[in-house]
């Protein structure tokens, strides 16, 4: 799924209010312009995705029904 599609899919599924999904597209975008960027810069932005993910905490505990298994 490219980065629109999944714009998409988040915005028709209120998907808006869920980090998580937020989170995904980010990692998506770079992912379809990683061929442009120098490794280092490629390598910033990773983890600092990887640290906005972190910070989410366990987000998912109540909701595993609802996340994992929609």
């Amino acid at each position: 799924m490219n980065s629109r599609d999944l714009a998409k899919y988040i915005e028709d599924n209120d998907g808006l209010s869920k980090p998580w999904l937020l989170v995904q597209l980010r990692l998506t975008k770079l992912q379809e312009r990683k061929h442009t960027l120098a490794p280092e810069e490629y390598l910033r932005e990773i983890q600092d995705i990887h640290e906005d993910m972190m910070n989410l905490g366990e987000w998912w505990k109540g909701i595993e029904d609802q996340v994992f298994f929609p």
